[in-house]
């Protein structure tokens, strides 16, 4: 079974966020595998299903970016997943706009939400999937995570959802290794193709 899990901030003030990238991954893939993210369980929303021969879950948390770790914890102990199993996607504003990066397990990276699951899991060796939302253009980092996308960037943030789904059910049917091959690759300024 694997469990994907999807970080953002619960609230409508955060609906299309920058920092919410990873729940829209996580709907994207609900919509693809007719999973209803209807159950209050284990700290989110989630639903469960099948993608092939997989059994899958999906996650939300619905504590603060800050505070996805105990979610993710409970999910994985209910259904006894081995953390090779799991695969949470994340905003990355070290990561240009659209641009996708998968790692089979490595540090949080300064991401707070990441960093909160590392402590409760008490483990880095899971997998990430890191959705580029660009720099911050001034300092103010919280600020530009909490902000909205312009109307050019909404255009490049959906192809970059609808490439991460494509991702993640790479990763479930093939493994990271593959995951990381096809989709691990730069698409700005005429790079498509070129891996990172």
């Amino acid at each position: 079974m694997k469990l994907i899990v999807g970080l953002g901030n619960p609230g409508s003030e955060y609906e299309s966020s920058r920092h919410n990238v990873g729940f829209c991954v996580a709907d994207r893939l609900a919509e693809r595998w007719s999973i209803a993210l209807s159950r209050r369980q284990h700290g989110g929303r989630c639903g469960g299903g099948t993608y092939g021969a997989e059994r899958v879950v999906l996650l939300k948390p619905q504590g603060y970016m800050n505070r996805s770790g105990s979610s993710v914890a409970a999910a994985a102990g209910f259904y006894k997943t081995a953390l090779i199993d799991v695969l949470v996607v994340v905003d990355d504003m070290a990561l240009e706009l659209g641009q996708l990066r998968l790692r089979p397990s490595g540090s949080a990276g300064g991401h707070n939400g990441l960093q909160d699951i590392v402590d409760k899991l008490g483990s880095e060796d899971f997998a990430r999937l890191r959705v580029g939302i660009g720099p911050a253009a001034h300092a103010d980092a919280v600020g530009h995570v909490l902000g909205r996308f312009s109307d050019d960037e909404q255009v490049i943030v959906g192809e970059a959802v609808a490439r991460a789904a494509e991702a993640v059910e790479c990763w479930v049917d093939e493994g990271a290794e593959a995951a990381m091959t096809r989709f691990n690759r730069r698409i700005d300024k005429g790079d498509e193709g070129r891996d990172e």
